[in-house]
């Protein structure tokens, strides 16, 4: 049990402009969304502090930032290329979370997550993280 944590796709046409919170509730929906998994991590608690402030940013409306998803575009994913190269992922205690250290594995995923987020992009796809614990 603990944090975990996702990278995925949707069609972009499908989410429109909507940078928070899309749900998919319905068979229908989740076949229109063609969702598609990019990234996994497991208690990387320094991206979903970073994620967090992100969905803040975009106007995510809940208070619990616990399996609310937030969508990524270009500036986002240069932002978080960024914080990766200065080291400025902060330590996000929470029960579930794990330890302050940093797995450089994480640090590897992240990386791919980013080019393949881009790659998702330019083909006309929307990124988003998502998280459960």
């Amino acid at each position: 049990m603990g944090l975990d944590m996702y990278g995925y796709t949707m069609r972009a046409d499908f989410v429109g402009e909507r940078q928070t919170d899309v749900k998919l509730t319905t068979e229908a929906e989740k076949e229109q969304a063609a969702q598609r998994d990019i990234a996994y991590w497991c208690k990387f608690h320094h991206l979903h502090g970073w994620m967090a402030g992100l969905y803040e940013e975009k106007g995510g409306q809940e208070d619990c930032f616990n399996c609310c998803n937030v969508r990524l575009n270009e500036e986002d994913l240069d932002r978080l290329a960024l914080a990766l190269d200065e080291d400025r992922l902060e330590h996000t205690p929470g029960f579930f979370f794990g330890g302050d250290e940093i797995n450089e594995q994480d640090i590897v995923d992240t990386r791919a997550f980013i080019t393949a987020a881009r790659e998702a992009i330019r083909h006309g796809e929307a990124v988003f993280y998502d998280s459960w614990w």
